[in-house]
């Protein structure tokens, strides 16, 4: 371990050099690899005496959605997280990550409770999408996201959250609008799987790689585009890796970003986390990140025009 936390130290302090470059479709096969760490393996390993707690008040609960209190260091914090399962039944229990409306009002809830006792919130995500059955729409999935991006954003306590694996769409903005994002290293964070993305505006499913490099969903790429705040770096097997030395690297963010933000004053959390939500995509350095696509939809269609 102790080798393990010098060698993060290293990581941490350069970190652009340290991600071992990958395709975005190989870093999506990483993401959903079903033997990859999980939201509760990394909360038994951050957090000391979690005490889950369960349902929205309101419908039921959602296991694909959990929350609690716990100690992060002796600091009361609240977690909430979105869990897949490491095999098929654990799949099936938790609808594989795919959480319904009662998930993301019962995270709604411990937010705002959270916010009442003053304590930092810290999210981890690992989420295809939220889920679009019928119950789910008749619940009001639409209505629970939407809801929860508006209270997210206004929350007057340090809020963390960390992508580690696949972060799909509103079923990650969920429980994702926070004052700091992290992704893992070989984590993913996108409006829309490839395959949908490659489906929709490619014509073509079979196109999904080429629609993961497009979508500049990897680590590396969001960073650059500023969407994130950071990489927590993992060791090189990817999918199998070491999640103590990967809980150790989240460790040392949390302790960082927690000293500072719990240092600001509620209205100055708001400002800071409103400012940064509204500058996503206002980066002049990044004004054509869409020329790949436009270039690939215009080759397809010559393609088409041809056959």
């Amino acid at each position: 371990m102790n080798n393990n936390y010098q060698t993060i130290k290293k990581r941490l302090s350069s970190v652009d050099k340290a991600v071992t470059p990958r395709s975005a479709w190989n870093c999506v096969q990483l993401a959903r690899d079903i033997k990859r760490p999980g939201t509760m393996e990394y909360i038994h390993l951050l957090f000391d005496d979690f005490m889950e707690l369960h349902g929205d008040r309101a419908f039921g609960d959602d296991p694909a959605m959990i929350g609690g209190i716990a100690l992060f260091e002796g600091r009361p914090v609240t977690v909430i997280g979105i869990k897949k399962g490491s095999n098929l039944k654990e799949n099936l229990d938790c609808n594989h990550g795919m959480s319904r409306p009662e998930g993301y009002r019962k995270a709604l809830r411990l937010a705002k409770q959270a916010e009442k006792f003053h304590r930092p919130l810290i999210s981890f995500i690992d989420t295809p999408g939220a889920y679009p059955g019928i119950d789910s729409e008749e619940r009001g999935i639409g209505e629970a996201i939407a809801k929860n991006l508006r209270e997210f954003a206004l929350l007057k306590i340090p809020t963390i959250s960390f992508i580690i694996g696949e972060g799909g769409s509103g079923g990650a903005l969920g429980i994702g609008i926070t004052d700091k994002i992290y992704l893992l290293e070989n984590a993913v964070y996108s409006v829309i799987t490839p395959e949908g993305f490659a489906s929709i505006l490619l014509h073509d499913p079979s196109k999904a790689e080429e629609a993961a490099d497009i979508m500049k969903m990897t680590s590396r790429d969001l960073l650059a585009l500023k969407i994130i705040n950071g990489i927590i770096p993992e060791v090189e097997e990817g999918a199998q890796a070491d999640p103590d030395f990967t809980a150790q690297a989240i460790r040392e963010t949390i302790r960082k970003d927690l000293d500072i933000l719990c240092k600001k004053n509620k209205d100055s959390l708001v400002r800071y986390r409103l400012k940064k939500i509204r500058s996503i995509g206002a980066d002049p350095d990044q004004h054509e990140w869409w020329q790949p696509l436009l270039l690939l939809m215009q080759k397809i269609e010559s393609t088409n025009q041809l056959s």
